[in-house]
């Protein structure tokens, strides 16, 4: 069984619009950057344009060998170069749906 981890994000409210959406392109550049890098990790992407009647300003839909590939994923010394630089500092809210398909 294959893994889909899904990760909603809202940007703290003191950045402006324009620099939201410089942080939102940053964060896709590195997470989508992670694809080949890490093993396990089948299907990366960041979606940024979401509509007017979002609740989140970005969303991760990334899909994993497996629940252990999934773990590792999480550790992993070039995901957290990510998570540390370019999403931690910049976010307010994260939740996250991890499931089987």
């Amino acid at each position: 069984m294959m893994v889909k981890h899904i990760i909603l994000w809202n940007l703290k409210d003191e950045f402006s619009q324009e620099e939201k959406e410089y942080i939102k392109l940053s964060i896709k550049e590195g997470l989508e950057g992670l694809q080949g890098k890490i093993p396990g990790l089948i299907d990366i992407k960041v979606i940024t344009n979401g509509l007017s009647s979002s609740t989140a300003d970005l969303m991760l839909d990334s899909t994993f060998e497996s629940e252990e590939a999934l773990k590792n994923y999480a550790v992993h010394p070039a995901h957290q170069d990510v998570v540390n630089s370019k999403v931690r500092p910049f976010t307010m809210k994260r939740s996250c749906l991890d499931f089987e398909i």
